[in-house]
């Protein structure tokens, strides 16, 4: 790594640009540009993101006073807020969906071996949405409620490194379980999920593809008992039973038999049902997987904490999608950075080094590294005094 280029520079080296011009020439993304070609405006947006800037005249100003540091973060002109407000509202956001899963791809392959703390081989998906709040008046284009504008960001969450997926961006009135139709589903793989996508007719097109999901039971669902399975109460688990659901339209959506386990959460005494295509896994791997399911929710509270997708930079709905998918494509770079230099550091932490050190000339691993202390050299007892008297 050359230490005399910038930290945000060597950050940028991590973008695949080869593939990353194929993609801009797919979509013909620099036809007519001028000043800020594609490249250049994912560079100010990373660097937005990066830097915690919340609106155009903010980027302007920071990026203005770094003048003399432009060249070497990739920018050949001095950028200005109307340039990227037009860039953002009139390029296509596919073109950074496609470099979000660019990203995603080999982050995937690099934590592809990290432990789920389970004894599981398979692929663990979490799948769940956040909706982001808007302002009805600005952003029609997404409504929600009668007073209210919104849109879901629905998210298929590798669990191994917490790496998304799949991403879906909608308006506020699409319902989460309607996202199971768009998945390219894996076999083998596991899909954990909430009440809310519990449509047993979706949930037996998955069961057909050869997936397994973890989902919990609804109150009041209406099901018989096949058989029961010996269970330890000790380990909280009150009963495994196969079950088949009664009603003439609902076992007709999934008409197999489906696994039923009940388990008493020691630790907040609450009991939970859980359903299962899988009869193999012992009951209480089951429960953890379950568990497990909270990583996609720290995820969204995560980039909402981390990331600029609460205030937009502009109110057409391509420049929102723009903005939440160069935020991905960030939050996915800085992983592979995290990974490919071996950091211990957590994401929040390089984050916050990165947000106040992007103009340093110093080697990435090394500026990266969390703070340690240097042990100070013992004074030598042969050491002369110069000020003994």
């Amino acid at each position: 790594m050359n230490v005399g280029k910038t930290l945000f520079a060597q950050v940028m080296e991590f973008v695949p640009w080869t593939s990353f011009a194929r993609i801009v020439d797919r979509y013909s993304g620099n036809a007519g540009v001028r000043r800020m070609n594609c490249a250049e405006q994912f560079r100010v947006m990373a660097f937005a993101q990066l830097t915690w800037r919340e609106s155009l005249r903010d980027i302007e100003v920071t990026l203005g006073a770094n003048s003399n540091k432009l060249y070497a973060m990739g920018l050949r002109h001095e950028v200005h807020r109307s340039t990227l407000a037009d860039a953002n509202d009139l390029r296509n956001w596919r073109m950074w969906a496609d470099l979000s899963a660019l990203l995603i791809r080999r982050a995937r392959k690099l934590y592809h071996d990290e432990d789920l703390g389970l004894d599981l081989t398979n692929t663990v998906y979490a799948l769940d949405a956040t909706t982001i709040d808007l302002c009805l008046s600005l952003f029609d284009w997404a409504p929600f409620r009668s007073t209210k504008a919104a849109v879901k960001m629905h998210t298929l969450l590798d669990l191994r490194g917490s790496i998304p997926a799949f991403i879906h961006i909608s308006n506020g009135k699409m319902h989460e379980v309607n996202v199971l139709d768009l998945l390219v589903i894996e076999a083998g793989a596991f899909y954990v999920m909430d009440r809310g996508y519990l449509d047993f007719d979706r949930l037996y097109s998955l069961h057909q593809a050869g997936a397994f999901f973890v989902t919990r039971a609804k109150r009041g669902m209406d099901a018989r008992r096949v058989y029961s399975a010996a269970t330890d109460r000790a380990t909280g688990v009150i009963c495994d039973q196969a079950i088949a659901l009664n009603g003439f339209y609902v076992s007709k959506d999934y008409p197999e038999h489906l696994r039923r386990i009940r388990f008493k959460d020691p630790t907040s005494g609450k009991t939970l049902v859980f359903l299962t295509n899988n009869t193999t896994l012992p009951a209480l791997t089951i429960a953890a997987l379950y568990k497990n399911r909270w990583q996609v929710e720290l995820f969204f509270k995560w980039i909402k904490q981390h990331l600029r997708i609460k205030k937009f930079l502009g109110t057409s709905e391509n420049a929102v999608k723009t903005q939440i998918w160069c935020a991905v494509s960030t939050y996915v770079l800085i992983a592979i950075v995290k990974k490919e230099l071996q950091l211990d550091a957590s994401l929040y932490t390089l984050l916050q080094i990165l947000s106040v050190s992007v103009f340093e000339k110093t080697e990435l691993s090394r500026a990266l590294q969390p703070d340690q202390l240097v042990p100070e050299s013992p004074i030598r007892a042969d050491q002369l005094n110069l000020f003994s008297f």
